[in-house]
């Protein structure tokens, strides 16, 4: 795998798609009255390459873990050991994403690719990541470590069966970086793509502007080289995160895509793979600003809007519940024939016969007595 180039991407079945929507005009509804479970459903179905599709009975949410060195710098309202302990957290079932996946019937795995743990397992990069402020995040030969890491948890799951995935991001700092990495590829003003991460106060809000204007200073004149800016202000985890949602699309597999953090991943995975956006769903919008700027340069719009800031994959979680649903929908709704219901076009069929009746009526002037 070179620095920046994954295969070429194929698209979701278009034929699977058209056929889906003729199955979802021929269900017990007025046309279009199901709104986005009815666009759901067709996405589904052409990424499975089948009409209708097979329900989702096997998902994985994969949580990528990091620390970040620009969170001693004041830019978190939370300090960076809570990072190792949320993820102990996750595991054992006590996060909010794993109570969310387990009500939606998803599986959740975090991923240590480069939390403040000194862990020696493989997909372990490093210990937390460069202040991105004043240094590179991580080596280039970190930064295609970590980019393996997450091909390799796409392919993991993939070939254990999976019919879709969630990515989800934890680490105390993440979303100073994530907003960097939106400001930068859009060329949207630090100002603008600032939020309160974790709920800091105004002063705190004043350190991460700056933290993260220096951040996108450090790589204004490489916004054409993603692989340089992932390397110089990302970290290995949303790295990682970048090489998971390219190969999903590789492998032609369905995402949920969460919050800021993951979108951050995703505009960068579609730069490195483009064309894997189509095999994504926006999950909900968040408060974070910047998401919405991701978001849009995506052309994605999000499922849900309940106004959550969590990460973890729980926004994602939410939204495959809903998923779910468009899929049942697609599958056992009944269809006019099947109910023996008329259609609108029945309707005027009877409308149109009733007066062409009439008008033959009138005009033959035998038929009365």
């Amino acid at each position: 795998m070179s620095d920046s180039s994954f295969p070429l991407i194929s698209p979701p079945d278009e034929h699977v798609y058209v056929r889906a929507r003729q199955r979802q005009a021929e269900l017990t509804k007025p046309a279009g009255s199901l709104g986005r479970l009815e666009d759901l459903s067709c996405w589904i179905a052409a990424c499975q390459g089948q009409c209708p599709p097979t329900p989702l009975n096997a998902v994985a949410t994969v949580v990528f873990a990091g620390d970040h060195g620009i969170a001693t710098h004041g830019v978190s309202a939370y300090p960076t050991d809570v990072s190792v302990q949320m993820a102990s957290n996750i595991e054992s079932g006590g996060a909010a994403v794993s109570v969310l996946a387990k009500r939606a019937g998803a599986s959740v795995r975090v991923i240590d690719v480069s939390l403040n743990s000194g862990s020696e397992a493989d997909t372990h990069i490093r210990d937390g990541s460069g202040s991105i402020d004043r240094e590179d995040a991580m080596t280039r030969d970190e930064y295609r470590r970590a980019l393996q890491v997450g091909i390799d948890a796409a392919d993991r799951e993939i070939d254990s069966g999976v019919d879709l995935l969630i990515a989800g991001d934890l680490g105390i700092g993440n979303t100073t970086p994530a907003a960097a990495l939106i400001g930068a590829l859009t060329n949207t003003e630090p100002v603008v793509v600032v939020g309160r991460g974790t709920g800091i106060d105004d002063n705190g809000w004043k350190r991460k502007t700056a933290a993260i204007r220096d951040a996108m200073y450090r790589v204004h004149n490489i916004h054409d080289e993603p692989a340089s800016v992932l390397q110089f202000i990302s970290s290995p985890d949303i790295t990682a995160m970048v090489g998971f949602l390219a190969q999903a699309a590789v492998r032609r597999t369905p995402v949920i895509l969460d919050g800021i953090v993951v979108c951050a991943a995703a505009l960068f995975a579609e730069k490195l793979a483009p064309g894997a956006k189509q095999w994504w769903v926006a999950g909900h919008r968040s408060v974070e600003p910047a998401q919405e700027i991701a978001l849009r340069e995506l052309e994605l719009t999000p499922v849900v809007d309940l106004g959550m800031r969590l990460g973890e994959g729980s926004g994602a979680v939410v939204t495959l519940m809903i998923v779910n649903a468009a899929v049942d929908i697609i599958r056992n709704m009944a269809t006019f024939d099947e109910a023996g219901v008329s259609t609108a076009s029945d309707a005027e069929t009877s409308r149109t016969g009733d007066s062409g009746a009439e008008a033959s009526h009138a005009e033959d002037p035998g038929t009365e007595e």
